[in-house]
């Protein structure tokens, strides 16, 4: 790979993630704008969620942050930012719903959230790792350093790659949720999906990149062995 494509491909790396996030925030920022048609608040729509699924032992808890909005499945605590948690806009209700998506999964046993939470020990320890054992495996020209580098850094590539379904999955089920407890009408449903879209391009972009980087790595292992 010369210099010129090179850098293009670095570029990439790092356009692609920043657009994601951009069209977050940008979707976020103009539907947070917008109420629901109930009035209700993220907490009050994660609450009824919950309540319709038999989830009466999940609590609503708040953190800190923007979109900070995540499932706690060991503490059993669906944990929305302030903005969403007193909130009462089609954001606030997405991403409510979306997090209580994933207490419904773990309720029924989702089988990708099952296989993720098993992955999470032995990804983050490969993302910790692999970087250092393919730095020195490409400056010392060790061959088998940077194949455990690259075998690591698969384990973190394949839990993002699990993450896919279990966010479009939560993303369904939200919606499902939200129109059948009444939260958004029939001519709201298209404004919501935006948000739970949205959303996921985050982590469809997070894939993408660790997918090019998984490739580029394997393609210098390739190189190297000849």
């Amino acid at each position: 790979m010369g210099l010129g494509a090179y850098l293009i491909y670095i570029a990439l790396l790092m356009i692609i993630p920043m657009l994601a996030q951009a069209k977050v925030k940008s979707t976020y920022t103009k539907f947070s704008k917008k109420p629901t048609s109930s009035g209700m608040t993220g907490a009050d729509v994660a609450r009824k969620i919950l309540d319709d699924n038999g989830l009466y032992d999940v609590q609503i808890g708040r953190v800190k942050g923007t979109l900070t909005d995540h499932y706690d499945p060991r503490k059993k605590i669906v944990n929305l930012s302030e903005g969403i948690y007193s909130g009462r806009s089609m954001a606030s209700s997405a991403v409510a719903a979306h997090e209580v998506g994933h207490a419904i999964q773990d309720q029924q046993e989702y089988a990708f959230l099952k296989f993720r939470s098993a992955l999470v020990p032995v990804a983050n320890f490969g993302s910790n790792i692999s970087m250092f054992l393919i730095i020195a495996g490409i400056i010392f020209s060790a061959t088998n350093l940077l194949l455990f580098g690259i075998i690591f850094f698969a384990a973190a590539v394949l839990f993002q790659l699990v993450t896919l379904p279990v966010e479009f999955d939560a993303s369904n089920r939200a919606m499902t949720q939200m129109i059948s407890a009444g939260v958004i009408r029939n001519d709201e449903e298209r404004e919501t999906k935006k948000v739970l879209n949205a959303a996921a391009m985050t982590y469809v972009a997070a894939a993408l990149v660790a997918v090019a980087e998984l490739v580029r790595f394997i393609l210098i292992y390739a190189a190297n062995r000849e």
